[in-house]
């Protein structure tokens, strides 16, 4: 890792706070230079002789102008977020003082920092592993309590602990494997086998675990689609409305009103769920534009994760849509206007609502939320919400498969051992505790936010 610290060597700046006007706002600085840069700019006292993790009030000069009136606040190195010296200026929060700051510290050498470069110097200097630099994105991006309770686990090392278990008691056999390799000519057999096999069979009953989390990730980190289909004037609109507590859809008797989709958001038991209002679906129409948004009905339905497909109780015609079925398995039928008469043959599975008086909706949330989830989330399990984390787990559970196929087949050492140096690779890829491809790392770190 020393290698690509040495280029690390320069000092950053960025606006840590949201752009935009505000009260205050607040400029990180981080870097061996940062102190020295930001004394050449204060002139209230001398910074470099200020012990760490205190608060400095005075004037923000360039030259013989003043800036701005501003707090500083100084983290040494190694007890700091990115393990360097790093300043933080609080100023008032107009735009035109954020630039000058930030254009002074340039002035005095430092660097515009890249998106993420502050959390990426976090994990290279040790402060924290992969998974917990990608939990601190996720934290930034989450929009309900289960993303951030989520990602607050992983940030807090859950994740990284329970691969740190599996990585250091399969280091320990790999070892042992190693060892029988070094002493082959005397034949002697270090690793008990059958010990070995009841860690493997462990160790899969754990990534198995982990790889099927992923669906709920998934689903806490970037929500659930939501499509409501159906006939026109069967009440999509109406029930979207519902759904949101809100007149956000435009609502009418005249057929083919809703021309485009719609799309809000929904939070529900703090899961998100983005309901998407679709043109209502007739099987002919002399309107061409009514033609284009019941195309893309259809496919905003094709691409959904649930389809509520509605049904008006008073029109007597049918409602079935051909094309429907291939989606049953994603498929809730709701019958609406259940207060307005008429009756329909219907299986347990199915909702009756009334969306214009609001009966039914919450049942029919809680449907969509078990739907979506299956139970109750329960935070304190370690839940994947990372892709690549998927994709390496999946990698785990191929080696891990093979060296039980090794082990039952009473394999030598020699052909066990490059299956598990690809179980650790794989393990140790997640977490960053093998040498991290630099591409890999800025695709990763180039999703955060500037001065993150």
């Amino acid at each position: 890792m020393s290698a690509q610290l040495q280029e690390w060597d320069d000092t950053i700046v960025a606006i840590a706070t949201a752009p935009g006007i505000g009260a205050i706002a607040v400029i990180r600085l981080s870097g061996k230079n940062s102190i020295a840069i930001v004394n050449r700019l204060f002139t209230s006292k001398n910074l470099e002789e200020q012990p760490t993790h205190t608060l400095h009030v005075g004037l923000l000069k360039a030259g013989v102008e003043i800036i701005d009136e501003v707090v500083v606040a100084l983290y040494k190195s190694p007890r700091s977020y990115t393990g360097e010296d790093i300043v933080e200026i609080s100023c008032h929060g107009s735009p035109f003082i954020q630039q000058q700051i930030i254009d002074a510290c340039i002035q005095e050498g430092a660097r515009l920092a890249k998106p993420g470069e502050f959390t990426q110097r976090a994990f290279l200097n040790g402060k924290m592993d992969l998974t917990q630099a990608e939990a601190v994105a996720d934290i930034i991006a989450s929009q309900s309590q289960a993303s951030k309770q989520t990602a607050l686990k992983q940030l807090r090392g859950g994740f990284s602990n329970d691969l740190s278990g599996l990585r250091n008691r399969l280091i320990e056999f790999a070892a042992l494997i190693e060892l029988e390799l070094d002493f082959s000519q005397e034949d002697v057999a270090f690793a008990d086998r059958d010990q070995f096999l009841f860690l493997i069979n462990e160790l899969s009953t754990v990534t198995d675990k982990l790889i099927g989390s992923f669906r709920l990730g998934n689903v806490i980190k970037n929500g659930v689609s939501v499509a409501i289909i159906g006939k026109p004037n069967a009440g999509k609109s109406t029930l979207l409305n519902a759904l949101l507590n809100e007149e956000r859809a435009i609502v009418s008797d005249i057929a083919g009103t809703t021309r485009d989709t719609i799309e809000e958001s929904l939070n529900i038991n703090g899961v998100i769920f983005r309901i998407i209002d679709t043109a209502g679906i007739r099987e002919h129409s002399g309107d061409t534009i009514e033609n284009l948004g019941i195309e893309r009905s259809r496919s905003n339905a094709g691409k959904a994760s649930i389809i509520i497909h509605l049904i008006d109780l008073t029109d007597n015609g049918s409602s079935d849509f051909e094309w429907l079925k291939q989606f049953n398995a994603k498929t809730i039928k709701v019958y609406n206007k259940v207060d307005a008469g008429g009756s329909a043959s219907a299986n347990e599975n199915d909702i009756f609502i009334a969306a214009k008086s609001g009966i039914g909706v919450e049942q029919l949330k809680n449907v969509l939320y078990k739907h979506a989830i299956g139970e109750e989330i329960n935070i304190e399990n370690t839940i994947i919400t990372n892709a690549r984390h998927y994709s390496a787990l999946l990698k785990v559970k191929e080696a891990l498969s093979d060296i039980k196929v090794g082990l039952l087949n009473n394999i030598s050492g020699d052909l066990l051992a490059p299956d598990i140096k690809r179980c650790l690779n794989y393990l140790g890829i997640i977490t960053g505790e093998i040498e991290t491809d630099r591409d890999i790392l800025g695709t990763i770190f180039g999703k955060f936010c500037i001065g993150k």
